[in-house]
């Protein structure tokens, strides 16, 4: 990604949107005009060393992670994979973006953990559709770090207040359209923790697949363009570890999916 640089819709369209909701919610029309200005274009060409990453999505309809979806995690969790999925919201507060700083005080937790996950970004508004239709509700992709305050996690009944700390969901630096993935069941996933890989594992390994989530989730709710589901993280989180691996003040994590992206959290605890 150092010697990588990109061209912004705002230099190929005379009105363009100006988020990525934007796009999603401008539905196949926009994207075209997006691609069709590409072709030829003479636009500049600006430098991905010299930008500074916001989160993959700054205001989605919802954020929607789904839990204990991968069997070695639950089991190294010590939590049981139920006959559904396990699902609970991500707060926006803690949506942050590739190469920035996530904080917390010492005082909340010394036990924060990373969570490789596969982002699914929403582009139709899924309700009540088949399994067999489901991935045709996807817009893209993207990179998820669910980071876990576990002692806040083990303490209390529900998940979101533990992930859900400022800045403790990462995502990003990419969205990449569906048609860019031929099989959202077959992706390399892994972390690196200050040198070290602690998470290295295949999508292929989730208990239920992406396709599977959105039609479990869509009998009860209606899916929005631009809505996020991160769909659960594989074995090699740091709790289990023996020794346990938590993030530390001034720790630097990346978590990668091949085909999508790296990304990047700096970690500072206070006090």
């Amino acid at each position: 990604m150092e010697d990588a640089d990109a061209i912004l819709v705002s230099d190929l369209l005379p009105d363009p949107p100006a988020t990525l909701q934007q796009l999603i919610e401008g539905g196949t029309e926009l994207l075209a005009a997006v691609r069709a200005a590409l072709i030829g274009a003479t636009a500049p060409r600006h430098p991905l060393a010299e930008q500074a990453f916001a989160s993959a999505v700054l205001a989605p309809p919802a954020v929607l992670a789904v839990g204990l979806n991968y069997a070695a995690h639950s089991s190294e969790l010590g939590l049981k994979t139920d006959t559904a999925p396990t699902v609970f919201t991500l707060w926006p507060n803690s949506l942050t973006g590739h190469e920035q700083t996530t904080s917390w005080p010492r005082a909340l937790s010394e036990a924060v953990d990373y969570e490789a996950e596969l982002g699914v970004l929403i582009g139709t508004p899924a309700k009540d559709v088949a399994e067999k239709d489901a991935l045709s509700h996807v817009w893209g992709y993207t990179v998820v770090n669910d980071i876990t305050a576990r002692n806040v996690q083990f303490a209390e009944a529900q998940w979101s207040r533990c992930k859900s700390f400022d800045g403790f969901t990462p995502t990003g630096p990419f969205v990449v359209t569906a048609d860019e993935i031929a099989d959202p069941q077959d992706l390399h996933i892994w972390t690196v923790v200050d040198g070290h890989t602690v998470q290295d594992a295949t999508t292929g390994q989730m208990v239920r697949s992406v396709a599977t989530l959105i039609a479990h989730l869509s009998q009860s709710l209606t899916l929005l363009p631009g809505t996020l589901i991160s769909t659960g993280s594989p074995g090699g989180a740091g709790y289990s570890r023996d020794p346990q691996i938590f993030l530390r003040d001034r720790s630097t994590v990346t978590v990668g999916i091949d085909g999508i992206g790296e990304l990047t959290t700096h970690c500072r605890i206070i006090g």
